[in-house]
């Protein structure tokens, strides 16, 4: 498609002055486009890779939330060795009484913090929070049966998982809580 450039009439030029050719005017103009459209495309590329780059990170409300649900989790961890007694002395009772009990909202503050994880993150999350839900449910299981054997091992996992949930937590929460 072929523009047409229609061109105005020249006012008259005042005396002194040298009359500019039309074709001169022309070629400033194509020079202006130019230098506008390099100016345009550097300014556009300098933004957004400025934002692509920026390493993504958790707003402050986040890691507080995350703050609070993991003094839970870490409260219920922090049971471990009473859970160990009881599991040591095969004492079924008070094994589900510990895990139906201080332990249970483990699975809910779990979810909670996946929830606030930054996306990259948050697969392992929940990963490592259904491993240590599944281990709680063979443990409760293996009191439930009085099952002696099956309560080590399901101990083991549990005690295991908590470990390794831990490490998910972002490292201001770790900070904060003095897990580092």
């Amino acid at each position: 498609m072929a523009a047409t450039i229609r061109l105005l009439p020249q006012p008259p030029a005042a005396e002194g002055d040298a009359p500019v050719p039309a074709a001169g005017l022309g070629a400033l103009r194509r020079l202006a486009a130019l230098v506008l459209a390099l100016v345009l495309s550097l300014t556009v590329t300098a933004c957004s890779g400025a934002r692509a780059s920026a390493p993504a990170s958790l707003s402050p409300e986040a890691i507080s939330a995350i703050t609070k649900q993991a003094e839970g989790f870490l409260s219920a961890r922090d049971r471990l060795p009473d859970l160990a007694t009881l599991v040591n002395d095969r004492d079924w009772t008070f094994t589900r009484n510990l895990i139906h009990g201080p332990m249970q909202e483990v699975g809910r503050e779990m979810l909670y913090i996946n929830k606030l994880l930054l996306p990259a993150d948050r697969a392992e999350a929940v990963a490592r929070a259904s491993k240590l839900k599944a281990a709680m449910a063979e443990l409760d299981e293996a009191a439930r049966l009085q099952d002696g054997e099956a309560l080590r091992k399901a101990y083991i996992k549990v005690a295991s998982g908590f470990g390794l949930y831990a490490q998910v937590l972002p490292e201001p929460v770790k900070q904060a809580l003095k897990q580092v």
